[in-house]
């Protein structure tokens, strides 16, 4: 199956490569990049010299190859809008990394990105990239957003118990800490190197875009309201998410109940793992892979979820190719494991 990149010159563009170049049923066919000339992807990236040599190409449609029958678009959002549809008007299926196509409503979206939704009949086509959450859906579908990398970390945790009703949905906060690769390889102040070492600091308190996507993908897949209060972290580290979540423990279920809900609801999940009581997750630990790793504690009236993701795999490159096996019909954890 011959595949493509638009975008290719993002981080998780990059870990899309490496994970696409050892998939044994895909070849890289197209690479897009808003670039003059037709660098070669190796110019790039240099980490890709005598693995792919291919020249990189424009960003519009008719720079796509035919014959392409699935693009990955890893370009920012408020300009992955101005692309997709017309991708998908040449008959090729898209995996969208921007939070372009993440929220059916599109006022929502507009509220949060300050700009007027450009494709409001591809959010209603759209289905949203959890495999564990929406699997049926992503089957042969056209369209499918990838999630956001703080999202994934918050939302697989939280799905069980609140579909079970065992925590409170609206009194639930969430302190996540990411390394510096969630911000993007365009070079900034708060990116550069004596900004981040040696300091970890809050940002976007009360005001992070992933926090309405987290609401809105937790009461659609529950059927109740969700109230989160979400402050991310940036670590000094290359890579990796770690979340802890803190929900108002409802009913009587015990510590070991809950972890039992949570092994039940993800039972032959291949990049689910549950922690056993007394173990937590580290970063270190799922770095470079697309597992997510879970564990539960509960003190006091306080049911106390952690988890770890590595933000370039699980939280964007991993799962879009986690994606792509779903909607081929591929086995899931091909190219993966």
């Amino acid at each position: 199956m011959k595949v493509g990149i638009a975008g290719a010159t993002a981080y998780t563009s990059l870990e899309l490569i490496k994970l696409l170049l050892r998939h044994p049923r895909v070849e890289i066919s197209y690479l897009g990049v808003r670039r003059e000339g037709s660098p070669r992807i190796s110019e790039i990236f240099p980490s890709l010299r005598r693995l792919i040599e291919l020249p990189c190409s424009g960003l519009e449609p008719e720079d796509v190859p035919k014959g392409v029958d699935l693009l990955f678009v890893t370009l920012p959002p408020k300009v992955s809008m101005n692309y997709v549809p017309r991708y998908l008007r040449r008959g090729v299926r898209v995996i969208d990394f921007s939070a372009d196509y993440r929220f059916k409503d599109p006022t929502v979206y507009e509220k949060w990105y300050k700009v007027s939704h450009t494709d409001p009949e591809g959010l209603k086509r759209a289905v949203y990239g959890l495999p564990e959450l929406y699997r049926k859906e992503i089957i042969g579908a056209s369209l499918v957003s990838n999630p956001g990398c703080y999202p994934v970390s918050t939302i697989l945790p939280l799905a069980p118990l609140l579909k079970k009703g065992l925590v409170e949905p609206t009194d639930i906060i969430v302190d996540s800490k990411s390394g510096v690769s969630g911000r993007g390889r365009e070079a900034t102040e708060a990116s550069h190197y004596c900004e981040c070492n040696e300091n970890i600091e809050a940002y976007s308190v009360g005001t992070h875009r992933h926090t309405p996507e987290i609401e809105e993908v937790l009461a659609d897949r529950v059927g109740m309201r969700v109230k989160v209060y979400f402050t991310p972290h940036l670590a000094p580290m290359d890579r990796g998410i770690l979340s802890t979540i803190y929900a108002r423990h409802k009913g009587s279920a015990g510590e070991e109940a809950l972890r039992v809900t949570l092994k039940s609801f993800y039972p032959e999940e291949p990049f689910i793992r549950i922690k056993e009581a007394g173990e937590f997750p580290r970063t270190k630990e799922v770095t470079n892979t697309n597992f997510c790793d879970i564990s539960l504690n509960v003190v006091g009236e306080r049911v106390i979820l952690l988890s770890a993701i590595d933000n370039l795999i699980k939280g964007a490159s991993g799962e879009a190719v986690q994606n792509m096996n779903v909607m081929f019909g591929f086995e899931e954890a091909l190219g993966l494991l």
